[in-house]
């Protein structure tokens, strides 16, 4: 198996920088739209031979260094107790927010074994079709990412209904985050044993709180999340959209790599966060539309601004769009390996 991945997650040698994308498996390739006009989204990501299908399809037409689980942030919200739908325009709607204590009070901590199997099975399907190829990612909505999403009912231009809980009524917020921290222990948990060789926590929503905000209010959960999956002796991946302002506290946060995204210069980034953490990322995802010549210019520096980090995974700072040109992320794929081994 090729393990380049894991090994610089952990901050070991490597011969080249590995590669792998967000949101890979997507509806940028016809593979995947294939695949998904047979179905909706949440019955794709609850049929365990299709989910394995979609994660698989890019490591083989992209050539990625690593596979990351085709599901969704919001699996383990609907386990909860939270109605869940996916609309096209709108995208996830969760049914009846929860404001109150009797909200909070319904919310279950639910058994991945019994509620999300499906997602179990996803990842024996996939360990057994990766076993000469490359490492199988897992992942989890972080704790406030998840809450923003149980708080607001879905998207949100300025949060502010959790930010009022936030700031209004922390007792009550301090339960829902305890029960959403428990609820991802155990789900990624589950995964690690099921097979995922890696995790990804996606705090997507963390850049919309004031540094104060998130290391004193948000932090603790990270970092008691992260504690606890640290005992399954597999490396955590922490990406933090929007991490300008946040990068010296979430280098605390016990993870083995910090994703960024790009808004951040990459040597600065490195810089900031030193020498006990491996980084991932952070290419544009829109740099994909130009053309190769351009893709390859943007990925030697950040390739060459990485060079001084414990470890180095190439990303893109947030998830590829559907909009891009299969060509142009096979092209960016090519240009990671082609030039991280000069």
């Amino acid at each position: 198996m090729n393990d380049t991945f894991l090994k610089a997650c952990r901050g070991e040698k490597v011969e080249y920088t590995p590669v792998w994308l967000m949101r890979q498996a997507g509806r940028y390739m016809k593979e995947y739209q294939e695949v998904r006009s047979t179905v909706d989204f949440l019955t794709l990501c609850k049929t365990p031979e299709l989910a394995a299908k979609v994660t698989l399809q890019p490591v083989d037409i992209l050539g990625v260094d690593a596979a990351i689980l085709f599901s969704d942030i919001l699996i383990p919200v609907e386990a909860m107790g939270m109605n869940l739908e996916f609309h096209d325009q709108k995208g996830p709607v969760l049914g009846e927010p929860v404001r109150t204590k009797a909200g909070v009070d319904k919310l279950i901590i639910p058994d991945t074994e019994d509620s999300m199997s499906f997602v179990l099975e996803t990842i024996k399907i996939l360990r057994r079709e990766l076993e000469n190829k490359v490492p199988l990612i897992g992942f989890s909505g972080a704790p406030w990412t998840l809450a923003t999403y149980i708080i607001e009912g879905g998207s949100s231009k300025n949060f502010l209904n959790t930010k009022k809980m936030m700031y209004q009524n922390p007792g009550l917020f301090s339960m829902l985050m305890e029960k959403i921290t428990a609820t991802i222990i155990e789900y990624l948990t589950a995964q690690i044993k099921a097979g995922a060789q890696a995790v990804q926590l996606f705090d997507s929503w963390a850049g919309i709180l004031s540094p104060f905000d998130y290391e004193k209010i948000i932090f603790p959960y990270v970092k008691k999340t992260i504690k606890a999956l640290k005992k399954q002796d597999v490396p955590v991946i922490y990406f933090v959209n929007n991490c300008a302002g946040l990068l010296e506290i979430a280098k605390k946060s016990g993870a083995d790599v910090i994703g960024i995204d790009w808004r951040v210069d990459m040597a600065k980034a490195v810089k900031r966060l030193g020498k006990k953490v491996s980084v991932q990322g952070n290419l544009d995802p829109c740099v994909l539309f130009g053309p190769r010549e351009h893709i390859e210019e943007r990925v030697q520096d950040i390739l060459g601004k990485a060079r001084t980090a414990r470890g180095h995974i190439f990303n893109l700072g947030h998830g590829i769009l559907p909009e891009t040109p299969v060509e142009n992320a096979i092209a960016m794929v090519e240009a990671v390996h082609k030039f991280s081994r000069i």
